[in-house]
């Protein structure tokens, strides 16, 4: 007789079990990773299948023996055990245009993508494009994907440079990020017409604060002031008023202005130019408040007792002139009790007290378990051509922290005073870590000997007094920098969103963006919900606010763009000026280990490969719990954030990529 008959009813009953979907995530190394709702799977660079960097994909698991370790290698390149996949079907497509460099191969011309989690080339006619140029940077939209029999074909858009334009490698930046660089007619119209008018703000019920001592310290190179700050005391009590410029006095909502800066959501601060939000007409000269210039503005007046506690808080529209513009190094230099020609005594008191004030507020925020990170910016700064002349190194500073404090509390206390009253507005919210990415960090900082006072479960937990006491355990240490980092990186990514909760960073119920509508946009829609509660709804009001959530989504994704943009500008000019240096011998520290070497960090921040083939024919296995290579005969051990001592072998700058070897001994 046949099959029985509940096997026959089980087997016809079954369905089909579906492959798990995910968006795929390409390494510059080839290899790729999707999360899935069945867990991440790894990608090998054979089983592609077509897809690119960004592609929704549907996934086929490699079926491989449980009980056998997995042959692929984790996000660092190191043995993992997460399970393999192939790629067996595109979804949905991320990118229908590609940027990259056209290559004349008769009878063809090929675009090799920028982007090198791209890693197939389109191809093109060479006869449909004879005026295009070998190596011009192109735009080329695709006509047709890659599959396993066919290469991908495409169509060229536009020229975006030639290749011997100074400036390609910056001009491809902006056009891969699709960066938009011009704005509409209409808007520099409406920007052209826009005036202060400080008598007709006046008559508008701004209040008159041209009397009240108002300066202004940026970076030295800052290009437009948005924020103003005055102390004094009143009552007994420090009055601190913030000032910021009242930029949506002049982008009223749906303007042509307004369309053009919430499309942009951010300026964008490129090695060597900004791109701004809102035209120069306005971002450099009618909203930037300048030295003794009238400038309308949103005041916050709050008023702090001997406990830096805020007793009151005020907020209203208002004229205002600075009375003085300082550099963080000028502000610094006072507080040091050096001669500043541009700092006065009167000006030179209100820095003491407010350096006072922002210590206090710094040691409150970090009782509550507010988190502070040692962290160096590198700014490559160009000559008259463009070309790299000097790195210079940004670190946090008394004058730095002056600021960054008092536009904290603002921001707290614009956003706790909506949130409470039900006001509808944007929040800057930080969600706490998970436990996974911190706990990846314990044998690290049990390398470093940081947990012998610290438990390694409250920092697992993301107990923040935990955090804090090992990042103030690295302090004044060789790796201080790198622990900072590493935990930074374990942290979730801030972002906008239209309801209120946690700032996990900051220690904080409620935080908002309120201090910068010259170059962010949410803090141009949080001007206008404040005002909106202050003085009534506007006509467009409920427009704004079911918008609020739309908003908070694209300006946290216009936000990574324009750092991934802004980074890469600044890595590509500082390996242009290292390239000047190959064979020069370095300090660095270890920033990362895999199996194929390990990666190091210079004191100027560039960060470069040594490569396994230079530390000899020795093999070398990797510890990956303990984040080191280690010697199989010597026992030698490069580890996480071991100083050393390297030698750049190349530098490659098209590619943002610097080549070093080990420094002989002795040198």
């Amino acid at each position: 007789m046949g099959r029985s008959r509940s096997t026959a009813k089980r087997k016809t009953r079954r369905n089909p079990r579906s492959n798990p979907r995910g968006v795929l995530r390409i390494s510059a190394a080839g290899y790729g990773f999707v999360q899935t709702a069945e867990g991440e799977f790894f990608v090998p660079s054979s089983k592609m299948g077509g897809a690119f960097d960004g592609d929704m994909v549907e996934l086929a698991p490699s079926h491989v023996n449980p009980q056998h370790k997995q042959p692929h290698k984790g996000r660092s390149g190191k043995k993992g055990d997460k399970p393999s996949g192939r790629v067996v079907r595109v979804v949905g497509r991320a990118h229908e245009s590609i940027v990259g460099r056209y290559e004349v191969a008769e009878p063809f011309g090929v675009v090799v993508p920028e982007d090198r989690r791209i890693p197939y080339d389109i191809f093109t006619m060479r006869k449909d494009y004879p005026h295009v140029q070998d190596g011009d940077a192109v735009r080329v939209r695709i006509a047709t994907y890659p599959s396993r029999t066919e290469a991908a074909t495409g169509i060229i858009e536009e020229v975006i440079g030639r290749a011997d334009d100074e400036d390609l490698a910056i001009d491809v930046i902006i056009a891969r990020h699709k960066l938009e660089t011009a704005f509409s007619d209409a808007s520099l119209e409406q920007a052209r017409d826009a005036r202060v008018d400080g008598e007709e703000a006046l008559r508008e019920g701004y209040r008159d604060l041209r009397d009240r001592f108002v300066f202004t310290i940026d970076p030295a190179d800052a290009r437009d002031f948005d924020d103003a700050i005055s102390i004094e005391k009143v009552d007994g009590l420090v009055r601190l008023g913030v000032h910021i410029a009242d930029v949506s006095h002049y982008v009223p909502w749906n303007s042509s202005i307004d369309l053009d800066a919430r499309r942009r959501a951010t300026s964008v601060y490129l090695v060597d130019r900004v791109i701004p939000m809102l035209p120069e007409e306005l971002s450099s000269d009618i909203c930037s408040l300048k030295p003794g210039e009238p400038r309308r503005v949103m005041t916050a007046d709050l008023y702090l007792d001997e406990n830096f506690e805020v007793k009151r808080r005020i907020f209203y529209p208002s004229l205002i002139e600075s009375h003085a513009r300082l550099t963080y190094e000028e502000a610094q230099e006072a507080l040091d009790g050096m001669p500043v020609a541009s700092v006065g005594k009167d000006l030179a008191v209100r820095l003491a007290s407010l350096h006072d004030v922002a210590c206090g507020l710094a040691n409150k925020r970090r009782q509550a378990g507010g988190i502070d990170f040692d962290t160096t910016e590198a700014k490559v700064k160009l000559d008259a051509d463009g070309a790299p002349v000097d790195i210079v190194l940004r670190r946090r500073t008394d004058a730095t922290e002056m600021i960054e404090e008092a536009m904290i509390l603002a921001n707290s206390e614009v956003a706790s005073y909506l949130h409470e009253r039900g006001f509808p507005s944007l929040y800057r919210v930080h969600e706490p870590p998970s436990p996974e990415s911190l706990a990846e960090l314990v044998p690290v900082l049990q390398e470093f000997d940081y947990l012998k006072t610290v438990s390694a479960s409250a920092f697992s937990a993301g107990n923040p007094k935990a955090i804090q006491a090992v990042l103030q355990r690295a302090a004044g240490r060789p790796e201080a920098e790198l622990v900072s980092m590493l935990v930074l990186r374990s942290m979730k990514r801030a972002e906008y969103r239209s309801e209120c909760e946690q700032h996990f960073g900051l220690a904080s119920d409620a935080y908002t963006h309120f201090t910068s509508p010259i170059r962010r946009y949410p803090d141009l829609v949080v001007h206008r919900m404040l005002k909106a509660h202050l003085f009534g709804k506007s006509e467009t009001f409920e427009q704004q606010v079911h918008n609020l959530t739309w908003l908070a989504k694209h300006s946290s994704a216009m936000e990574r763009i324009a750092e991934t943009a802004s980074r890469e500008s600044q890595e590509y000019k500082l390996v242009e000026y290292l390239s000047h240096d190959v064979g020069a011998a370095f300090d660095a520290v270890i920033a990362g280990v895999a199996s194929y070497g390990f990666f190091v960090r210079l004191d100027n921040t560039a960060e470069g490969l040594v490569p396994l083939k230079e530390l000899g024919d020795e093999y070398f296995a990797l510890d990956a719990k303990r984040h080191q290579l280690v010697g199989q005969e010597s026992g030698a051990a490069y580890r996480l954030g071991q100083r050393i001592r390297v030698v750049l072998e190349a530098a490659n700058p098209r590619e943002r990529k610097l080549d070093f070897r080990l420094a002989a001994k002795g040198r």
